[in-house]
């Protein structure tokens, strides 16, 4: 083979790799996600409720979704029990404090595959000035598809059981019976719509100055 079409071959290689190996960046879709939260309440029933507003996004690996990350970050003010007093104590200091910590973010360290379509996500969750390790039990990010409005959407959903006192979060009262009021055993639930974030367009290559005419 000429040793020009080598030349050729070998460039057209370097060139496309890193197209095929990048990562891509996948949004939440505010609009089409929850993330609801349930616990048992005086031992008897449960209460379940979801913070409203919630953003984040992922570093999705084409090749490789081990190589993946995960970032969330969760307006704790924004917790609905359907019960405004009840919504009023889960922000005060007793619970949340969100005067004084008004977020809560995850930020994962490690993907690990778990399955047909299913991972473990290791990260960082911090609530209520705490940070600890915690693993989410995920199934997706499904297929992509394109939507009737020009996007392209994923959907991935996440599992978590927490110990709230684990994260300072320990206001309780003693019934009875022995029982508690809340108990500390917390279990969240994600279900998360991913809308695929543009690419940067390419910089336009600077125009070459015109050719001065021959004196």
């Amino acid at each position: 083979m000429p040793n020009s079409r080598l030349l050729v071959l070998a460039t057209s290689a370097v060139l496309f790799v890193p197209a095929f190996a990048r990562a891509s960046t996948w949004d939440i879709d505010p609009a089409h996600t929850s993330i609801e939260f349930s616990v048992r309440h005086m031992m008897v029933s449960t209460v379940k409720g979801q913070f409203e507003k919630v953003k984040g996004s992922l570093e999705l690996d084409d090749k490789d979704v081990t190589k993946s990350t995960v970032e969330v970050t969760i307006d704790v003010g924004s917790v609905n029990t359907h019960e405004p007093k009840r919504d009023t104590h889960l922000r005060s200091p007793d619970f949340f404090d969100v005067a004084k910590f008004p977020t809560a973010t995850f930020k994962s360290t490690k993907v690990q595959k778990a399955g047909k379509n299913k991972l473990k996500v290791t990260g960082e969750l911090s609530l209520h000035g705490v940070t600890k390790p915690v693993v989410l039990e995920v199934e997706g990010p499904t297929d992509a598809y394109k939507t009737p409005f020009g996007t392209t959407v994923r959907g991935v959903h996440a599992t978590v059981k927490l110990d709230r006192k684990d994260f300072g979060i320990g206001w309780n009262k003693v019934l009875d019976n022995g029982g508690v009021l809340v108990g500390n055993e917390v279990s969240l639930d994600l279900s998360a719509e991913l809308s695929e974030k543009a690419a940067p367009a390419a910089a336009a290559a600077p125009a070459t100055p015109a050719a001065k005419p021959a004196k």
